[in-house]
């Protein structure tokens, strides 16, 4: 046998004990100084590694056959054409969990041969190229499944809100929901008490995304319940509603939570606030001060007690609700939106409703001057007394 038959002969077996993952026989046939030389940056180019990676891919991949389409010998070097061939069915590779399907790659590698021995690789081929575009039609299914099913979420969540303004004779309400993501952590509700009474809600769960929107679900639910089906004064409410909450969210999770009862026809309006914003109430005069009362977070810790006041909403009269997402807005140079000037633009503002609602979107909106995206979810409330005439 030739030289250079005995050299293409070599190589052969050098691709057979690849397939068979033999590497006692591959150890053989390398040489001790042996070089890798296409090999990505951070891989080592000697025999023990390229051992393992061998022995990697068998790990991951099955039924390995390499296939020589062609064969050249220049000189000490022997040039071949190869067809490989083999099944993803055993671990994952590079974050793509195993198809069972078979794949395909072709590369030219050229071996230089010294004392019967391989001394160097090169090699360039298409690689698991057809691996890799699959894995990334896998992703972009699996992105198209996720926005699918957030936009069910949002759907639902949607469906959650109250699907109707209530209307008493003498008031003006109107809301503004604004979550940060498809779905988020605000909520507010209006619940229809005895003796046509008016329960009104804002909260607000720590967090944003799908893990808020659950919480927010069990929250408004529980409340609910509490709410409508005890008739209970709003500090009660609220601690019962703790009660229910604390065995019932993560521990790493909390709601906020403003809830008020009032009476359309005297204009009484009690209220007890579970950590959430202090609601603002701009009087005739244009003075706007703050519905004060004390209270844990809901879902912190359990025999919490809430502190319940009471005022009265007069005629002209307008009460705004929000959510920390308006007040702690930021500007380009880091500046929160804050509560003081929320409260000079509720002073400043003489209407109520959208028209207010629509003033302070407007205004933040000027504040942020397009500053990256939405911060926080964001849910404005308002309860306006209309005035009566002369």
């Amino acid at each position: 046998m030739s030289a250079a038959e005995a050299n293409k002969a070599l190589v052969r077996r050098f691709f057979e004990a690849q397939a068979m993952g033999d590497l006692d026989a591959i150890d053989e046939l390398l040489a001790p100084t042996f070089a890798d030389r296409s090999l990505l940056p951070g891989q080592e180019p000697d025999r023990e590694a390229y051992k393992r990676e061998v022995a990697e891919d068998q790990a991951t991949f099955s039924d390995f056959r390499y296939i020589i389409e062609d064969q050249l010998v220049d000189g000490d070097k022997v040039v071949s054409r190869v067809t490989t061939r083999f099944t993803h069915d055993r671990r994952e590779y590079e974050g793509f969990a195993p198809t069972g399907k078979e794949y395909e790659v072709t590369h030219i590698y050229i071996h230089r041969i010294a004392g019967g021995k391989i001394a160097e690789e090169w090699s360039e081929g298409t690689g698991i190229l057809e691996l890799m575009e699959q894995r990334l039609e896998q992703e972009m299914r699996e992105r198209e499944r996720i926005e699918q099913e957030l936009r069910v979420a949002q759907r639902i969540q949607q469906a959650l809100l109250p699907k109707a303004t209530p209307e008493p004779g003498g008031w003006k309400i109107s809301q503004h929901y604004q979550p940060a993501r498809e779905v988020g952590g605000d909520f507010y509700d209006f619940l229809e008490l005895a003796d046509g009474r008016l329960g009104v809600v804002i909260g607000d769960v720590s967090g944003k995304g799908i893990a808020a929107a659950l919480v927010m679900t069990g929250a408004r639910s529980v409340l609910r319940a509490v709410a409508q089906g005890g008739g209970s004064a709003p500090g009660r409410a609220l601690a019962e509603a703790n009660e229910v909450l604390c065995s019932d969210i993560p521990p790493n999770m909390f709601i906020t939570c403003f809830y008020g009862i009032l009476d359309p026809s005297s204009g009484a309006f009690a209220y007890a606030n579970a950590g959430h914003n202090l609601p603002c109430c701009r009087h005739k005069g244009g003075l706007v001060v703050e519905l004060r009362a004390t209270g844990m977070p809901l879902g912190l810790l359990p025999g919490m007690r809430y502190e319940e006041n009471d005022t009265v909403l007069a005629p002209g009269e307008c009460t705004v609700f929000y959510s920390d997402g308006l007040i702690e807005a930021h500007d380009p140079k880091g500046e929160m939106f804050g509560s003081p000037r929320l409260r000079n633009l509720i002073a400043e503002h003489p209407r109520g409703g959208t028209a207010l609602t629509g003033f302070l979107l407007d205004e933040l909106e000027r504040f942020v001057d397009g500053v990256g995206e939405q911060e926080d979810d964001i849910t404005l409330v308002t309860l306006e007394r209309l005035a009566t005439r002369g």
